[in-house]
């Protein structure tokens, strides 16, 4: 169900017996010559109004400008403050809980987000108010995505090239796969992270000059196809797990005995 294709009324039902929302994110950013800067945002929401569709649970508008700034050097690239997007994200959440809503999936397709949702999921999880974790497609399905492509690259490579040949095919460059390798960086070996233990680069193009990572040349929409289906079938698993979960079970343990303060009363305190 997409929360803004209802009339309030419609969701009555929904906010009286059900307790979980998916919340898909993503970024608005480079992702080389051949792909729109609307990739990650296409591949959460996709998936995210699919895992909605199959099992009925809410899925809310998409946050499409995220933690992107390591991007930045390339013309259009979107992006806001990490403390922005946290905030920003953990009051959305909680907008959810003032109806009703006490878990959350956080369908993200942005590596950049990943450490900043887990903190919001933390924040909140830490007052007890909801239990909402982060959840990225490709971590899903972490062996299918290695069996598919022998250089699938983390950003603007043939994974998300091919989810974008299946979700979105019309914005997508197919004469330009070959300049995305050659131009790009197709061996991550080859990237020089470190040195002596330290990570040295902050920026993508400091390791690839468009942006690209990867073979492009190696996507296709039918991997594309397979991919989704698995990360969504990943998805909806999860979903129902959180579903089936007592709310209890999944806040933070007790204290360890003794309990903070608790022979005070003995001492007359």
């Amino acid at each position: 169900m997409y929360v803004a294709d209802q009339t309030w009324p419609d969701l009555a039902e929904y906010v009286a017996e059900e307790s979980v929302a998916i919340v898909p994110l993503g970024s608005t950013e480079q992702h080389g010559p051949h792909l729109p800067l609307s990739t990650d945002h296409v591949i959460a929401e996709g998936l995210a109004r699919e895992a909605a569709e199959r099992t009925g649970f809410l899925c809310t508008p998409t946050v499409n400008v995220g933690v992107s700034e390591h991007h930045r050097q390339f013309h259009g690239t979107m992006w806001v403050s990490p403390m922005a997007f946290r905030e920003y994200v953990e009051s959305l959440t909680r907008n959810l809980t003032y109806h009703g809503i006490d878990r959350v999936v956080f369908v993200n397709a942005h590596g950049g987000n990943s450490q900043h949702l887990q903190e919001v999921g933390r924040r909140l999880r830490g007052t007890e108010e909801a239990f909402a974790t982060p959840w990225m497609w490709d971590d899903s399905i972490p062996e299918l995505v290695d069996e598919v492509f022998e250089t699938n690259g983390p950003h603007a490579g043939p994974k998300e090239t091919s989810m974008l040949l299946h979700l979105d095919r019309e914005n997508v460059k197919p004469e330009e796969f070959e300049n995305a390798r050659d131009g790009g960086l197709k061996d991550l070996s080859a990237a020089g992270h470190t040195h002596h233990g330290a990570r040295v680069h902050y920026d993508a193009i400091e390791n690839a000059d468009n942006g690209a990572f990867g073979d492009q040349t190696d996507a296709s929409a039918e991997k594309g196809e397979q991919l989704f289906e698995a990360a969504c079938d990943e998805l909806v698993h999860l979903l129902e797990w959180l579903d089936d979960q007592r709310f209890a079970d999944l806040m933070p343990e007790t204290h360890v005995d003794p309990e903070p303060g608790s022979r005070r009363e003995n001492r007359g305190e």
